[in-house]
């Protein structure tokens, strides 16, 4: 029945990826009806924090001090339709498009055998915490559809040409202007051609695209504040990932930075990414006022001062963010309740009128939503949508410890013969993913949702490969692992 109802639609990718496979195609319709209740149980938009400087770029652009400015721009490409309602729901297609992508990679491209390529895109269509967070108003969901497109486009058979390159190259540099954990994804990128034996002008045509929106941005940057970069608090973050053990009453700091050591002692203090953002911060944080170009280098100073004089501290706080609360069973209230809450399907509004507080700008939570959206913004509870969304999410989602057996799969799967270079290609970047954040900055939960899709499909292409007998057992190895490719583009 649903093979017949997809054989009658029209649109190319999607039927060509569903034909002849129920499993798939129940899923699709599944993730498809998910988002259909989210956004009828919460419209328009569910907002972050964050969610008021996106737009406030959107409403004015101009490269935000706090964060690069990518998502912000697409928001204001969208402005004219004044519709965060429209946002979402291209943020939800968006998810299930790439979703049909990457089956359709594995399936036609990599010879995944059909029921583990459903499986392996079945967090992107089903996992509640990724269908909600399409639903805020926040970078991410941009983000994980540039970077799993580069790295899927990347991976296809075949020599990686210079128009290839290129494209992906340009992906890549996007969502580096988007979120800059993005950036180290490149160099991944660059490894795997050479890994791939590739023409010297794949190499200078991917890193030139990768270039150019990066260094347009530099330069937009440079012409407000006067130097290039991509932001204005590399160090202020640095320094609240160190806030959590260093410790001043034990280790001196040099006298120009000891107005910068945390308050209380080590074990009482709170999460590493809060201390910036909290009352009388050493940090000096004010709601709409950007850190001064001193506080970053003094901030950056210290932390490097910290991980210096107590790098057993560092690697134990970063072991312990990235081993325990990653892969963790449970989920806890961090970084702290209010953050990890916005996660959640919420029960009632949460009104950014509650709040309206000054933004890096000009402007406030209040106003932005306002002259954006040509309304107030705010977020509805409909019944009953809004409460199966909430009994479905306290079930239906990727445990931490289920993505550290994903990836142990995918880390297995290196070892074998066929397809390694590709297995490493996605598992790379799903370990990177994961442990930046907590090296530079902090754990957040939703830091961990971009990289699910990445470790799901190095564990599909590992362990689900049809085997093509060309004869008495003989088994027929990928193109690209039978032999050398060419060197031509």
């Amino acid at each position: 029945m649903l093979s017949a109802l997809f054989g009658r639609l029209r649109f190319g990718p999607v039927r060509a990826a569903v034909a002849g496979n129920r499993l798939f195609s129940v899923l699709l319709l599944a993730g498809i009806v998910l988002r259909v209740f989210v956004v009828l149980g919460f419209p328009p938009a569910l907002f972050f924090n964050d969610s008021f400087d996106f737009l406030r770029i959107a409403d004015g652009p101009f490269p935000h001090p706090l964060r690069p400015s990518g998502y912000g721009l697409f928001l204001w490409g969208l402005k004219p339709l004044h519709s965060l309602a429209l946002v979402t729901a291209l943020q939800h297609a968006a998810v299930v498009g790439i979703a049909v992508v990457g089956y359709r990679v594995l399936v036609r491209n990599f010879e995944v055998r059909r029921w583990v390529a459903a499986l392996a895109v079945a967090p992107l269509l089903l996992d509640a915490y990724q269908a909600e967070l399409e639903h805020l108003v926040l970078s991410d969901t941009v983000f994980t559809v540039l970077i799993l497109g580069a790295m899927l486009l990347l991976a296809r058979p075949g020599a990686a040409g210079w128009r290839r390159a290129g494209l992906v190259g340009a992906l890549l540099g996007v969502a580096a202007v988007t979120r800059t954990v993005g950036a180290p994804l490149f160099v991944i990128a660059l490894l795997y051609l050479l890994l791939r034996r590739a023409r010297w002008t794949s190499f200078a045509v991917l890193a030139a695209a990768f270039v150019v929106p990066l260094g347009g941005y530099a330069v937009w940057y440079h012409s407000d504040y006067g130097r290039f970069g991509m932001s204005g608090v590399d160090g202020i973050f640095l320094w609240g990932r160190t806030s959590t053990f260093a410790d001043c009453d034990k280790h001196t700091p040099p006298p120009e930075l000891a107005h910068l050591c945390p308050y209380g002692a080590p074990e009482g203090r709170p999460a590493a990414s809060h201390q910036i953002w909290v009352e009388n911060s050493p940090t000096g944080w004010t709601n709409g006022k950007p850190f001064d170009e001193k506080t970053n280098e003094q901030a950056q100073e210290f932390a490097l001062w910290a991980i210096r004089t107590q790098p057993l501290d560092y690697v134990k706080t970063v072991s312990y963010d990235f081993f325990v609360r990653t892969f963790s069973w449970n989920r806890h209230h961090y970084p702290t309740v209010g953050t990890e809450a916005r996660y959640h399907f919420p029960t009632r509004p949460w009104a950014q009128g509650e709040k309206p507080l000054p933004l890096v700008g000009g402007g406030d939570r209040v106003s932005v939503v306002r002259e954006y959206e040509h309304g107030s913004g705010r977020t509805h509870i409909v019944g009953p949508f809004a409460g199966w969304l909430r009994a479905y999410q306290k079930h239906v989602f990727v445990r931490g410890t289920m993505l550290a057996a994903v990836l142990l799969a995918g880390l297995v799967g290196m070892f074998r013969r066929r397809g390694r270079k590709e297995v490493a290609l996605l598992w790379v970047p799903a370990v990177t993913l994961l442990a930046v954040p907590p090296v530079t900055v902090d754990f957040d939960y939703r830091y961990m949702l971009p990289a699910v899709p990445f470790a799901c499909f190095a564990a599909a292409l590992a362990w689900g490969r049809r085997k093509v007998a060309d004869g008495p057992g003989a088994t027929r190895a990928e193109p690209e692992e039978a032999e050398v490719q060419p060197a031509g583009a």
